[in-house]
């Protein structure tokens, strides 16, 4: 079964809430977090990819908690026409879903790998970085 990436959005009132504990614990998930930006009393985000056979009921779970889950359902591509092998996105991409191959330094991009966080798109000088929805 291949992974559901999903997007967590949740307030301050549940920020330090166990509720990605409470996935794995009681719905028997497996949860890798992909990206995540939570603090303490203030809005959290979170990626996630969930792979398990109750990832539905642990949905339901985290919708009864108060936070907000959607689909990660756009995806970023890379024009290649308009891509000039500058590089400037193999820096700022967190994951290394963009990478140079070297010794060729060709600007590389693993779909796979990508979390959406669209930081490519800001510094692309080319705009060869898009959002596909």
């Amino acid at each position: 079964m291949s992974p559901k990436r999903i997007v967590l959005r949740f307030g301050a009132d549940i920020s330090d809430k166990p509720v990605i504990y409470r996935l794995v614990k009681d719905f028997n998930l497996v949860v890798n977090i992909v990206k995540a930006n939570v603090n303490p009393r203030k809005e959290g985000t979170m990626v996630l990819e969930i792979t398990g056979e109750q990832w539905d009921q642990g949905l339901v779970y985290l919708r009864s908690q108060g936070v907000a889950v959607q689909d990660l359902t756009e995806e970023i591509i890379r024009n290649e026409e308009k891509c000039v092998m500058c590089g400037a996105c193999t820096a700022i991409c967190p994951t290394g879903a963009l990478f140079l191959e070297r010794p060729s330094m060709e600007v590389h991009f693993d779909g796979d790998h990508c979390i959406v966080c669209q930081l490519c798109l800001k510094v692309c000088p080319m705009r060869a970085m898009e959002v596909r929805l």
